[in-house]
């Protein structure tokens, strides 16, 4: 394999020292809020959102206010994007279906798909009010027929954002809290005097809300490891240096720590790619922070053929991969670890974001090798069951089962099998630790 890197982004060890760093903050911020409750949780808010009130929970009243404040236009296009959304939701959740089935006379298996009871959704809105983030969280949740959907979000500019309000009242919040960061995910996950606690969280968020949600696995569900965000874009001499440098930036600029890599077999594409976003740092309005993120943690790899170029996408594992190729299918059949595909010059990863219709929040750090998005899916809980109503199959089934439990050395497993056999079967089967059942 003849791969080249014409940049490199910071190295794995100092990424390494930098998240050592983080999970130690919120630890014990973690800690905090689980020994002092609300007490700890409203310092918080103060010192990092600036924000004080009584309550952090707004009241229907105060909902009612700070929607109104939305114009009429922004009201519809949070609508159309709520109705994609659900939309693609509701056809997946029609996917997903309970089961029954006889696998033999007299036994009957089956599964039932029953919403999480309550999930805690987290709207970033600190550096951006992220009005999607609510769709993809609140309104997923909503589908899936979660009855108890909570929903934090931090002050955007001193106060909450009507915009991400209005997304998560129209999305089926039940409570809406302003609360960011640590603070919002510890609150929910791990309740306090005035918030219960959720069974699930979701959403995504900086670096350390994401590590928040990490150590909290375990004591609530999560829907996956969110880290900063991720692009890549794989593209041949089939698109220009402006379409890719944008797609890349548009990614960049959601934070300092933002990996955005392209991935081409164009030596020309790749210089003029490098040339285009220098070009583009010079007029973009967030290029402050863009520009950071392209420094520490932009690549771009020259490969000589499209399977060296699957084969580092597929190592790499991006959250978002923009492919813009002459075999965007190609790619589509045969790659592996990603969060979701772009397909074509004609899809962005902004669209994708905001209003198609897929779900944003993706996983990253190469969590795609493992687990998909967040979808309807993740709000649902896939429990089996199993029933045997005839006398001969309780037998049968209970003979198999006392000598197989027997096999491994349970005895008192194995007289639960026995106590059947003898009740149903009318079968003088001795106990399990004096002999084995021969039929």
């Amino acid at each position: 394999m003849t791969i080249d890197y014409l940049k490199r982004g910071k190295p794995e060890t100092e990424r390494a020292e930098d998240d050592a760093k983080t999970a130690a903050i919120v630890a014990d911020t973690l800690r905090d809020i689980e020994a002092r409750g609300d007490a700890a949780v409203r310092e918080l808010a103060v010192k990092f959102d600036g924000f004080e009130r009584e309550s952090y929970r707004l009241s229907p009243e105060e909902i009612e206010a700070i929607i109104a404040k939305v114009s009429p236009e922004d009201m519809d296009d949070i609508r159309f994007a709520q109705a994609q959304v659900k939309a693609f939701a509701q056809v997946q959740r029609d996917s997903m279906r309970d089961v029954e089935v006889e696998t033999m006379p007299g036994v009957i298996l089956g599964h039932k798909n029953i919403p999480v009871q309550s999930v805690g959704c987290y709207v970033p809105g600190g550096k951006f009010p992220m009005v999607a983030s609510a769709h993809m969280s609140v309104a997923t949740a909503a589908v899936a027929g979660v009855p108890r959907i909570v929903a934090c979000t931090p002050p955007f500019k001193g106060e909450p954002n009507p915009a991400v309000i209005a997304a998560m009242h129209l999305g089926g919040a039940h409570e809406i809290y302003v609360l960011g960061g640590i603070q919002a995910v510890g609150a929910m996950a791990i309740g306090t005097e005035s918030i219960d606690p959720v069974h699930l969280l979701v959403g995504p968020g900086n670096a350390f809300v994401a590590e928040a949600k990490r150590q909290l696995f375990g004591r609530v569900g999560i829907d996956l490891f969110a880290g900063p965000t991720e692009t890549m874009v794989i593209a041949d001499d089939t698109v220009d240096a402006e379409l890719c440098a944008t797609d890349l930036l548009g990614q960049a600029e959601h934070g300092y720590n933002s990996p955005a890599v392209l991935v081409t077999n164009s030596r020309k594409l790749a210089e003029g790619t490098l040339s285009e976003i220098d070009r583009l740092l010079e007029i973009l309005p967030t290029a402050d922070t863009a520009s950071v993120s392209w420094r520490d943690y932009g690549e771009v790899i020259l490969c000589d053929t499209y399977e060296e170029m699957l084969e580092v996408a597929d190592e790499i594992a991006s959250e978002h991969v923009q492919v813009m190729t002459d075999r965007d299918d190609w790619f589509l059949e045969k790659m592996t670890c990603y969060g979701a595909l772009f397909l074509g010059p004609r899809t962005n990863v902004a669209n994708g974001d905001k209003v198609i219709g897929t779900n944003h929040t993706l996983p990253t750090k190469k969590a795609g090798r493992y687990t998909g998005g967040l979808w309807v899916g993740k709000f649902l809980k896939t429990h089996s069951y199993q029933k045997v109503t005839t006398d001969e199959a309780a037998a049968e089934i209970g003979a198999y089962g006392s000598r197989l439990c027997l096999l491994e050395g349970f005895a008192g497993h194995a007289e639960q099998c026995n106590v059947r056999v003898r009740r149903y079967g009318k079968v003088n089967v001795p106990y399990a630790g004096a002999a084995r059942l021969t039929g």
